[in-house]
């Protein structure tokens, strides 16, 4: 996978600063793990007079890609930092470094990929195109031996050249690394003179070597994108469409003194720092905006969800309500007041409000669900287990139901395995993490045995994000602190996505009290530990312990999941879409076709279907088809039980998830699988068994040949690769195991497992074929490990 080289072009300390405010800005940073494609803008500024060149190539760039905002390396020879004061209102992630010259554009080597451009351009059209190139150094060619390193546009990919790039004045391009670009991505304006009008289609206006004094329509064009910062904002503004989050915060905060922003933009401002977790900003801005003004539904909704977010219920309770007056808003809003109602624990609260919503919009899928769950928890608590509370344990994790997450419906019965053979409610009370634990819920848990934290991705800020913690369970530390049944954090995983923002202060406050409090801490990879340990004070991260997800060893859990006489000839393929501008990036189409080209080739040697864990994840299909006339069957993994969604993993040939637990639970079962990697808990466990190649990045260049390639090679020496799932699995039960012991010491419950307890702590790895090591080693090590 690709890793980066972060040294800056030549040093200085304001170079350093503003690195630094770029890393932070960027937020959770983990393209080394995950693969992802960084993009840049170029432009190098020779002299204090190419300035205002820079400065309208800004404008240009934000008025004609308004959803468009990569960092912008201003490269110049040691220019005050006060030169760029102006540039700096234009653009939020403007990075000046110096450098020798235009060449270092190609010797920006923490980028992937570099469009260069220069302060003579002005961009007219969109350029997603130029995004989405991903070889060689595409240029408009021009005669002459400065055809390409000319002060004309480059799109550099760093990996094509070499690392590093030699220090020469300039490096030198082969030819067969040239990819053309047609003319209208860098069109000359010399070639207009004074009187002819720019071409339909022309992308972007080249003005190198035009005299300052010319008149005409392409000096028009450009004249258009020199305006003042009140008029540039408000032509940004008052664009129509989607604006990417960060130029927008930037170009309209803080409003301009005395005037009254718009109530819509207000209101899609407070949704960025929403989105952001920021949920306090986004309550400054519409607490100010709403004041007095019930007539404002959509903001007293997003205003109550921020409030939730805080954990100010009462405030978030008020203003849904006042939601609520509007037809076109009142089932949304009765949504959420049937979700915070049932976080406090008010059931028949919460079902009235989703019957409320329903009376609205019988068609609201939100209220539905709602009145669906409320409704079956009333039936629950009519028929309780009557079993003592102090033979039961207490389990706190996320407990899917209808068509939630499948995955999330399995684990936590994977979870209850490793300590009772009953997982059912006599044995076990069940808290759902997102539910506030009040004086009540304290009550209850100390009356347990134990309390089992886990497992699943609860280090995660922005699913049900709450003020108590900053994370998925919803405790305030002083209730916490109170917890006096034994403790233990069990296999759960750091699971923030790779350029993720979120505030960590919370959080690592509320982590400290959690380790403080846990007899036992363990996390499902050592990904998680060494994220979770950097948040800790030095006395605590030694107890931060590595305990494998139970989806993994399956096969120890559950007697019944034995290998299958007959294995069906399937492959199943599995994709997410939650937060897919994390995942992809700019590279979805290219994904999308790499799979495409990859499912063509498996499906010679077996039948390709789709495992979709969530309704959601069968948007795959549908651009599939749409895209490249490629049908997939559809397996609604959400629609089954626990025992059929594991059935259906154990007799499958292959698994190529997406999803963290499209990868463990069939690799639990015995099944192989190939990791397409858009977030780093599947790295991180792809590391922990010691089989990094069993993934495949979702941006690397060669995806659907090396996915296929690695996928035939399975089906090849299907044996040999189920054997070294289970060589993998041994070490993996043998730290559970081990971990296990430790724990039945604070829950004073007998061993449910017949086997012998290890002993000698964990079981090494045997070799990957259980008769031949040569055998099996060319099943899913066909190729290198993805860069």
């Amino acid at each position: 996978m690709t890793t980066h080289d972060s040294t800056p072009v030549t040093g200085s300390a304001s170079d350093a600063a503003a690195d630094t405010a770029s890393a932070s800005a960027s937020a959770d940073d983990r393209r080394a793990v995950t693969g992802k494609r960084r993009i840049a803008f170029a432009v190098y500024v020779a002299d204090v007079g190419r300035l205002p060149g820079l400065q309208a190539l800004l404008r240009s760039l934000a008025l004609t890609n308004p959803a468009l905002c990569e960092d912008v390396v201003v490269l110049h020879p040691g220019l005050p930092d006060a030169a760029f004061d102006a540039a700096h209102r234009l653009h939020p992630r403007l990075i000046p470094r110096t450098a020798a010259g235009r060449h270092d554009v190609f010797r920006l080597d923490d980028y992937d990929t570099v469009i260069a451009l220069t302060p003579a351009l002005v961009v007219l059209g969109r350029i997603d195109d130029l995004l989405r190139l991903r070889t060689g150094v595409a240029a408009v060619s021009r005669p002459g031996p400065d055809g390409v390193l000319d002060d004309g546009l480059l799109v550099i990919q760093r990996q094509d050249l070499g690392h590093p790039v030699p220090h020469a004045a300039a490096p030198d391009i082969p030819e067969s690394l040239l990819v053309p670009l047609d003319s209208r991505y860098d069109f000359r304006a010399l070639r207009l003179g004074d009187d002819l009008a720019v071409p339909d289609g022309v992308i972007v206006l080249n003005f190198a070597g035009t005299p300052t004094t010319c008149t005409g329509p392409a000096h028009e064009v450009r004249a258009r994108h020199d305006l003042d910062d009140e008029a540039f904002r408000a032509a940004y503004l008052a664009l129509p469409g989607a604006k990417h989050p960060d130029l927008l915060l930037h170009l309209a905060l803080p409003f301009p003194d005395g005037s009254r922003p718009p109530i819509d933009l207000v209101r899609q401002l407070a949704e960025i720092h929403r989105g952001r977790g920021h949920h306090d900003l986004a309550v400054a801005l519409l607490g100010e905006a709403v004041a007095g003004r019930p007539d404002l539904p959509r903001c007293h909704e997003t205003l109550g969800v921020c409030l939730m977010a805080l954990s100010r219920y009462e405030e978030a309770e008020t203003h849904l309500l006042l939601a609520t007056g509007s037809p076109d808003f009142a089932p949304r809003a009765y949504g959420q007041l049937a979700r915070l109602a049932w976080l406090l624990g008010r059931t028949e609260d919460a079902r009235g409000y989703a019957l409320a919503g329903l009376e609205s919009d019988p068609t609201d899928a939100n209220c539905r669900a709602w009145y669906a769950r409320t409704s079956e928890m009333v039936t629950a608590g009519a028929s309780a287990p009557d079993t003592s509370p102090g033979e039961q344990l207490a389990h706190v994790a996320l407990f899917a139901e209808g068509d939630e997450n499948a995955g999330d419906k399995v684990l936590p019965e994977a979870v209850r395995s490793c300590f009772t053979a009953d997982t059912g409610p006599g044995r076990w009370h069940q808290q759902h993490a997102h539910l506030l634990v009040d004086e009540d819920g304290l009550e209850r848990l100390n009356a347990r045995r134990a309390v089992i934290v886990g497992g699943g991705g609860l280090f995660l800020p922005d699913t049900a994000p709450n003020g108590n913690s900053g994370w998925q369970w919803n405790i305030p530390d002083d209730v916490l602190a109170r917890i006096t049944a034994p403790l233990a954090v069990f296999a759960v995983g750091y699971n923030v996505f790779d350029g993720q923002r979120y505030r960590r202060e919370r959080f690592a406050a509320s982590l400290r009290a959690l380790v403080e409090r846990s007899a036992f801490f363990g996390l499902r990879n050592h990904g998680s530990v060494a994220r979770v340990r950097e948040l800790l004070p030095a006395s605590l991260r030694e107890k931060v312990r590595y305990q494998p997800c139970p989806t993994t060893v399956a096969r120890h859990l559950d007697a019944r999941l034995t290998e299958p006489a007959v294995r069906e000839d399937t492959v199943l393929i599995n994709c997410a879409y939650d937060r897919a501008g994390l995942r992809f990036g700019h590279d979805y189409g290219h994904f999308l076709a790499e799979m495409a080209a990859a499912i063509r080739a498996i499906s010679g040697a077996a039948e390709v279907r789709y495992a979709a864990h969530m309704p959601a994840d069968e948007r795959f299909v549908d651009d599939l088809r749409r895209e490249h006339g490629l049908t997939l069957p559809v397996e609604p993994l959400y629609l089954l039980s626990n025992d059929a969604i594991r059935d259906l993993y154990r007799r499958t040939r292959l698994v190529i998830g997406m999803r963290g637990h499209a990868g463990m639970i069939p690799f639990g079962c015995g099944t192989p699988v190939i990791s397409l990697v858009s977030h780093p808990k599947l790295a991180y466990f792809l590391a922990d068994i010691d089989r990094p190649d069993w993934g495949v990045s979702v941006h690397e260049r060669a995806l659907g040949a090396r996915l296929a390639e690695r996928a035939l090679a399975v089906l090849a020496d299907h044996p040999g690769a189920v054997a070294d799932v289970h060589d993998r699995q041994r070490t993996l039960w043998s730290v559970t195991r081990e971990n296990l012991a430790l724990l039945r010491e604070l829950t004073r419950l007998p061993d449910p497992f017949d086997e012998p307890d290890p002993g000698a702590g964990p079981v090494l790895p045997a070799p990957r074929s259980a008769t031949d090591e040569d055998r099996a080693a060319p099943s899913l090590r066909t190729a290198p490990p993805t860069p």
